[in-house]
């Protein structure tokens, strides 16, 4: 009798098991890119409306013909600006097919913070972010709410971070510029979802 109790209970857990591994999965998209792959883990839960935007534009395949194309360094901002160090990708400058903006979920909201590898959501004034985002290369805490890069304080919509292919990012850094425009942009080849851990 204990035996059979210990199988059935035994064979309910591995039924279970699946299910209970599917709640503690985090979303995660590998972008392939022409300078190598990038895996980015999104804090749904912290910033549900940012990564859902996100997800739609990978879901529908807008980022088809996206690329990274600016950079942000110390050496090619003005002097007076507070600088940051970033890699800018998205649909510009080819001005592929963009939803409606999306409400801005700020740092002080989601508790999330501009570190290094910490990808975030280009915006202009607040609620005017669309398709183009970002990935920080080292800490970047002028980008968070109540830092000085953005005139109103707001900061910006941190909505991941990346989990593999920072040397990728890097590299892009340092590709030659004009302004802070690549000369060559890095194709996106791909965005995709993939199992969490």
């Amino acid at each position: 009798m204990l035996l059979f109790l210990f199988r059935t209970l035994s064979r309910a857990i591995l039924i279970s098991l699946p299910a209970i591994a599917g709640l503690a999965q985090s979303q995660r998209v590998v972008l392939e890119t022409g300078a190598g792959n990038i895996t980015v883990e999104l804090f749904d839960k912290q910033a549900p409306a940012t990564v859902a935007n996100f997800l739609r534009y990978v879901d529908e395949g807008r980022y088809g013909n996206a690329s990274f194309y600016r950079v942000l360094r110390r050496d090619n901002q003005p002097k007076d600006s507070i600088k940051i160090d970033i890699v800018q990708g998205g649909l510009a400058p080819s001005f592929g097919p963009a939803l409606p903006p999306i409400p801005h979920e700020s740092t002080r909201q989601t508790g999330l913070a501009h570190l290094n590898g910490t990808v975030s959501m280009v915006r202009q004034g607040s609620g005017t972010a669309r398709s183009e985002f970002f990935i920080c290369v080292g800490d970047q805490p002028a980008l968070d709410a109540g830092g000085r890069r953005n005139p109103d304080g707001l900061g910006f919509a941190a909505f991941g971070k990346v989990t593999e292919g920072m040397e990728v990012v890097k590299k892009m850094q340092q590709l030659p510029l004009r302004g802070q425009l690549m000369t060559e942009p890095v194709k996106i080849i791909s965005v995709r979802r993939v199992k969490g851990l």
